[in-house]
């Protein structure tokens, strides 16, 4: 039978990555249905439910080769899944190989046993990308963090200068939400990581007394664990994978909105890398857009409505879903698909990004002093009490923006200010670097944290 390919994707080498594609496209998806009747077949062998010259036949049958994609697809919008149709050709396959065999082809097996082993097998491809990904994420942000360790900047809530900070202080703050997630997957692996091998209606009965057997010889041969039973209508597992990567999309988001901020043309404390073709305009030649973040960002919108299809398909019927299995079957893909392209995205700007540190220190005082009042009236208010020296500090403020004068001057001539603070303790006051707190402790901190694992 001629092998059936599918177009390319336009748009799938900006929203996703090779080696996720390679995972999700439609030949891995059908050679891992054929994985699972591979091993079903020499695990009935193991346990002497079949004979051993049947194996040949069924193994040598179970390639995507030998199948053509439009045929099966056709006939899987009739059959209602894929499988139906696949192990009717596939017992064809063998039947002329050996007609013996093909009495053993799904033996005991029911649909979603194939589909949804089929899936964990690809998906435990998609958790070692993940892993290899992330770290080195996590590797490219733990050298922003050191490189930056002492780089001052300011830090911004609600979008307004608020108090110093440093780079590096920021990266590990991305680092540490990262690391949690290299540990929620692992954790996700574990669980979701199970065969799926029920029969009909999840007990095996097909099977007689020996369903046990033959279940741990499935499972030892696609080397996965196996559950205490099958999970045909209990979909949590799948539904904690989504769930994981719809958590681990939204940090990237948050990382690629504090990019994408920083890089803005009246802040430009930090800018994508360029290369050529890269982030430039169809009219605007000097336009460099911040295309990595873009992406992660788009990743991040469009996630949150799959995860919330995977939480709503996990109510199901009895022993056998009725439609929320079918709104399975793209949707946790296409996750997979979109969280690898942001994931690979912002490995390339946090590993390649242009730091402007000249800028940074620059915007530290872009507000004449004020990004330090908090540290002045903090000084104050252990003479005064706290509300007090608040309000003396904020008049002071409103005094240094009407006149547009720098807020260590404007306090200089405010007795009620020296009358506690000399001007050597103000002008030390308003050195940026004496007021980061426990940043630096809490970077070397993480850093270390980090480079133990």
């Amino acid at each position: 039978m001629a092998l059936s390919t599918n177009p390319a994707g336009l748009l799938d080498h900006l929203f996703t990555t090779d080696a996720m594609r390679g995972i999700f496209c439609d030949r891995r998806y059908l050679q891992s249905i054929l994985d699972f009747e591979s091993a079903l077949a020499r695990a009935l062998v193991r346990t002497g439910i079949a004979p051993a010259s049947t194996l040949a036949a069924i193994e040598s049958s179970c390639h995507a080769s030998h199948f053509d994609f439009e045929v099966l697809s056709v006939e899987a919008a009739s059959a209602g899944n894929l499988a139906i149709p696949l192990v009717k050709h596939l017992t064809a396959l063998v039947a002329k190989a050996d007609p013996q065999a093909m009495g053993f082809v799904h033996w005991g097996a029911t649909s979603q046993d194939a589909i949804d082993t089929g899936l964990v097998l690809q998906l435990r491809d998609a958790f070692d990308v993940f892993d290899a990904d992330l770290a080195a994420l996590a590797a490219a942000v733990a050298k922003l963090a050191r490189d930056h360790r002492a780089t001052l900047v300011p830090g911004r809530t609600w979008l307004q200068h608020a108090a110093p900070v440093t780079f590096g202080f920021k990266a590990a703050g991305w680092l540490t939400a990262i690391q949690r997630h290299r540990e929620r997957l692992q954790q996700t692996r574990t669980r979701a990581l199970v065969l799926q091998f029920g029969g009909a209606v999840g007990t095996l009965a097909a099977f007689g007394e020996r369903g046990s057997a033959v279940a741990d010889a499935l499972a030892a041969e696609l080397k996965l664990a196996r559950p205490d039973m099958s999970w045909h209508t209990h979909r949590d597992g799948l539904a904690e994978v989504a769930t994981t990567l719809g958590l681990l999309t939204g940090t990237l988001g948050k990382i690629a909105r504090d990019l994408s901020l920083l890089g803005q043309s009246e802040v430009g404390e930090l800018l994508e890398p360029a290369a050529p073709g890269r982030g430039g305009s169809s009219t605007m030649p000097h336009k460099r857009n911040p295309v990595g973040a873009a992406v992660v960002l788009s990743a991040a919108i469009r996630i949150p409505s799959l995860v919330a299809t995977m939480l709503s398909a996990m109510v199901q019927e009895h022993e056998r879903g009725l439609g929320g299995w079918h709104a399975e079957w793209q949707t946790l893909p296409e996750i997979c698909l979109l969280c690898s392209g942001a994931l690979g995205h912002l490995t390339l700007v946090a590993g390649s990004a242009k730091v402007v540190t000249n800028k940074m220190v620059h915007d530290i005082d872009l507000t004449h002093g004020l990004i330090l009042s908090e540290a002045v009236a903090m000084a104050l208010a252990v003479h005064i009490g706290k509300q007090p020296a608040h309000q003396i500090i904020e008049r002071g403020s409103r005094g240094a923006i009407d006149s547009g004068a720098h807020l260590r001057d404007v306090l200089l001539r405010d007795p009620e200010v020296t009358r506690y603070l000399s001007e050597e303790e103000i002008r030390r006051l308003f050195d940026p670097a004496n007021y980061t707190g426990v940043a630096l402790d809490s970077i070397d901190q993480v850093l270390q944290k980090f480079s133990g694992k």
